[in-house]
C-alpha cells in the first residue's frame, strides 16, 4: 500500500460528513477528524455534548492510521492478544483503539479518518462508514 496525494479538503468534509451522518443515525455524540498523509489536520468537526477529551483522541487515531497505513483496530488487536503484542505500547504514535482508518482512494493512502465519543466499536463502525463515502 503506498501513499498518494494527501486527501483534499472537499473530499475530507465528504468523509467527515459521513461519519457523521452515522453517529446522528444511533443517536451518539462524537467527534471526527481527517487527516492528510503526513497526519496533519484538514476537518475537523464534533457534535454538541461530545466528550472533551475526544477531540484530541480522533485527531491521534486519524494520524495513527494515516501514518501507518492500517486501521488502529489491528493494534488494539495486538494489544489484546498480549505476549509480544504488548509491545505496540512502544510505538510512538500508534493508538491501540478501534476508531481510525486510512482513506484510500484510486488504491493509495491518501489521509486517515478517526471517531471518538463511543465505543471503540462504535468510533469504528462510524469511520467505516466516512472511508466508504470515497472509496
Amino acid at each position: 500500500m503506498s501513499y498518494g496525494p494527501s486527501i483534499s479538503l472537499d473530499n475530507a468534509k465528504k468523509v467527515a460528513a459521513a461519519a457523521l451522518a452515522e453517529v446522528r443515525k444511533n443517536n451518539w455524540t462524537m467527534a471526527v477528524a481527517v487527516v492528510d498523509t503526513n497526519g496533519d489536520l484538514v476537518y475537523y468537526e464534533k457534535l454538541d455534548d461530545t466528550p472533551i477529551g475526544s477531540a484530541i483522541v480522533c485527531q491521534e487515531k486519524a494520524r495513527s492510521a494515516a501514518r501507518f497505513k492500517r486501521p488502529t483496530k489491528a493494534f488494539q488487536d495486538m494489544l489484546a492478544a498480549g505476549g509480544e503484542g504488548v509491545r505496540v505500547l512502544r510505538i510512538r504514535g500508534a493508538v491501540p483503539v478501534d476508531g481510525g482508518l486510512p482513506v484510500m482512494m484510486g488504491g493509495k493512502v491518501v489521509g486517515g479518518v478517526g471517531l471518538s465519543g463511543g465505543t471503540s466499536a462504535q468510533d469504528g463502525q462510524c469511520a467505516k462508514a466516512g472511508v466508504d463515502a470515497v472509496s
